[in-house]
């Protein structure tokens, strides 16, 4: 691994899960196997961030996150990177454009829940990444309403791709995106946190 980076070869199709695994949980694992299944996905790479700007509180430490992630998401088609940490990116799209510079022979596709695509255009730059790279959104319980009537499905709603070619996703041009419902795994890290499991 250089950079932070996996190795990764000619044509392949990542899909980036970002975010600050804090701590990482059965619900990432979930949506990352699914990811994998439904988007024509070659691996899935989980980039744990230094932090995340949207929220006030720091995490924890980026090396307890990544040991826990590598223990918790065993999988050969899934890679553990700290690559954010490592180009001194601290947003979205900054980190696509370096990794898009750093691998331009990969194909990446962002991966996010639909919480986060409900307040998906409070993101820096969110219509670059759009324009940039395909998004996969997973449904998550209780929030499939609120993302797929949030400003940025609205603003973005000619490129979606139906459910049924959602494996089609992975090879698409951007800008597109696909919403897939599934029976989901509800949990989440900041209720871990609040249980004392993760201090």
């Amino acid at each position: 691994m250089q950079n932070g980076l996996p190795y990764v070869g000619r044509g392949r199709v990542i899909g980036l899960l970002g975010g600050s695994f804090d701590p990482p949980h059965g619900g990432h694992v979930h949506i990352t196997r699914e990811a994998l299944k439904r988007f024509g996905l070659d691996e899935v790479w989980w980039l744990v961030s230094p932090g995340n700007p949207l929220k006030d509180h720091g995490p924890v430490l980026l090396e307890r996150r990544m040991a826990a992630a590598r223990k918790i998401m065993d999988h050969p088609r899934v890679k553990i990177s700290d690559f954010e940490a490592k180009a001194g990116t601290r947003y979205t799209a900054e980190t696509i454009m370096a990794l898009q510079a750093a691998c331009p022979d990969t194909r990446f596709v962002w991966l996010m829940g639909a919480d986060n695509l409900a307040q998906f255009h409070r993101w820096k730059d969110w219509r670059e990444i759009m324009v940039r790279v395909p998004v996969g959104v997973l449904a998550r319980p209780g929030d499939r309403i609120a993302g797929r009537t949030g400003k940025a499905a609205q603003v973005m709603r000619h490129a979606r791709l139906h459910p049924r070619a959602s494996h089609l996703l992975g090879r698409s041009e951007a800008p597109a995106w696909c919403f897939v419902n599934l029976p989901m795994d509800d949990a989440s890290s900041t209720a871990i946190r609040a249980a004392g499991r993760w201090d």
